[in-house]
């Protein structure tokens, strides 16, 4: 069977699948619950929210509305820096459990690598783990040191790194090391926050393959093995974002646009934290 949107799946390195690309619901407001239907209406399985996105009650309710069955929804939540702490992270994922209503996550992150309290938020989510409530657990936001601190003190490495990836801001080295550790890498921000859609270079290879340049962007992502979480509240980009396993980048087309590398960072930077 052909792949698309609702049968591509990474193998994670405890065996779970996760698809490869998900909605991103940051900032989407009073328009979620309408995204994340729009979305699994579209074929999408995998809708990526937090805590302090406000919208994790939008998207339980979305979910449970769409009718599909719980297991062929993917869902991400994530532990936010207030919550960080062993004690706290555990009520928090059960707060986060309640606004979703749902039994268990599929996968729950750390959302930011917090000096002195993240050992301790993953002890929690190890003990979740262990649990049965959430079936996968990693982190967002982790580079390079804070992933050789966790990998010192961890009984559990990290299914998943969430970072801010795509040909203008690379992360070679954290993405170096997740690949060694056998850690999937998922793209928050891929599109740029539209800041690059317009790049030469983009805009061309689109029109040569008659695509969009959001569409070439994503399918970067795809083709390094990333997950890819675009963020739209829009039907029709949506769709469109979706349509990524009909074509490929080649060779020549992904050197050109690995070499756009320029370390733009369009939200926080974690390589600011210690």
């Amino acid at each position: 069977m052909a792949q698309d949107v609702s049968t591509a799946a990474l193998t994670l390195n405890n065996g779970a699948r996760m698809p490869q690309v998900g909605l991103g619901v940051w900032q989407s407001s009073g328009k979620t619950k309408s995204a994340v239907l729009a979305a699994l209406q579209a074929g999408y399985r995998h809708i990526d929210t937090a805590a302090v996105y406000g919208n994790e009650a939008q998207v339980g309710a979305a979910i449970a509305e769409s009718g599909l069955p719980r297991e062929e929804v993917f869902v991400t939540s994530k532990l936010w820096n207030n919550d960080q702490g062993y004690d706290r992270a555990l009520v928090a994922f059960d707060a986060s459990i309640k606004r979703l209503k749902l039994q268990y996550l599929d996968l729950y992150l750390i959302h930011w690598p917090v000096p002195k309290l993240r050992l301790d938020s993953w002890r929690a989510l190890e003990r979740l783990l262990a649990d049965g409530r959430v079936l996968s657990i990693g982190v967002s936001n982790f580079l390079l040191p804070h992933l050789r601190e966790l990998q010192g003190g961890a009984k559990v490495l990290p299914a998943v790194n969430q970072i801010e990836l795509s040909p203008f801001l690379q992360r070679r080295e954290s993405v170096a090391l997740c690949q060694e550790l056998g850690i999937t890498l998922a793209a928050y921000s891929p599109l740029t926050r539209g800041q690059r859609l317009a790049h030469p270079v983009v805009v061309e290879l689109a029109q040569q393959l008659g695509r969009s340049p959001a569409q070439i962007l994503l399918r970067w992502g795809i083709e390094h093995g990333f997950v890819v979480l675009p963020k739209s509240v829009t039907p029709s980009r949506i769709e469109e974002n979706a349509k990524l396993f009909d074509f490929s980048l080649d060779v020549a087309a992904l050197s050109r646009l690995d070499a756009l590398e320029e370390g733009l960072v369009t939200g926080w930077d974690p390589a600011t934290e210690a």
